[in-house]
């Protein structure tokens, strides 16, 4: 039997693994070894001084965590009304992040609880919460892009081959935007799955590659809604998983004109919107 995990789990020379002791049962045996363990710890994000959200996540790219969260939350609609962003070093362990806008005024309270709607819509009816996304003004991604089937199957392996923390842990999620011909631009691991999403798209408003129009978005587990969401306001026309999605999540990309594939694996797969995408 496992024991529980010792809260003080030793940190490795990475802050996103720690390492930790416990007891592993095999065919009726009992041996005590030292095992990996994915990180999970508190992000708070500030705009200014004034707290706006609280994640939890694994530390690492954290500023590109943070760009991407202030973008698929309508915060910020571009790099140019992003001042600054940098960690707060009185912080406890880095765990706080703060960022300024270029642009006049302040983000008021009432603009925070219309960004955050979406997310937050647990309970509240599906026509609702699409209709906050419109409100937004997210457009149908490109719908020129093309991607083949056969291209479409290679990706989940090609993202657990770039998946290090996983590879150690197998306690992370993970998201990675690929060109039509299957060449990886980036990858992101997290604790959740939405935090990997915007450390990808934060990574591509840093590097002034927004909209990611000419890009497939491949994710582990499940294309739920706030996903969803994210990969449209980043412009993105090809979204696939490995899981399920959600009903949401399927009448959304029907409504915005996004590809959404789900059970990619092996050589099977599931379209649920924009088949014509897929050659």
């Amino acid at each position: 039997m496992m024991e529980s995990v010792n809260p003080k789990a030793k940190l490795t020379g990475q802050r996103n693994i720690a390492l930790t002791s416990v007891e592993q049962w095999q065919d009726g045996s009992v041996t005590r070894v030292q095992d990996y363990l994915a990180v999970e710890e508190p992000l708070e994000i500030r705009l200014g001084e004034t707290p706006i959200s609280v994640t939890m996540r694994t530390p690492g790219h954290d500023l590109e965590l943070t760009a991407g969260f202030l973008f698929t939350e309508g915060i910020i609609s571009s790099r140019n009304e992003l001042k600054s962003i940098e960690k707060v070093e009185s912080a406890t362990a880095g765990n706080t992040v703060t960022a300024k806008l270029s642009r006049d005024g302040g983000v008021t309270a009432e603009q925070l609880q219309r960004n955050f709607f979406a997310a937050s819509s647990c309970g509240i009816c599906g026509k609702a919460s699409i209709e906050s996304i419109r409100i937004r003004g997210i457009h149908a991604p490109n719908a020129d892009f093309r991607l083949k089937a056969s291209l479409l199957c290679e990706l989940p392996e090609k993202l657990r081959e770039s998946q290090a923390v996983f590879g150690r842990t197998g306690g992370l999620h993970a998201a990675a935007a690929f060109t039509s011909s299957g060449q990886l631009l980036a990858l992101r691991e997290d604790i959740g799955r939405h935090n990997a999403v915007d450390k990808v798209v934060g990574w591509a408003l840093e590097n002034d590659r927004l909209p990611l129009s000419e890009c497939v978005l491949m994710v582990s587990g499940r294309g739920g809604f706030e996903i969803i969401q994210k990969a449209l306001v980043a412009g993105i026309p090809v979204l696939a998983s490995v899981s399920a999605p959600s009903s949401l999540a399927v009448q959304m990309a029907r409504e915005l004109g996004m590809t959404l594939v789900g059970f990619l694996r092996g050589k099977r797969f599931v379209i649920y919107s924009g088949a014509e995408r897929i050659s």
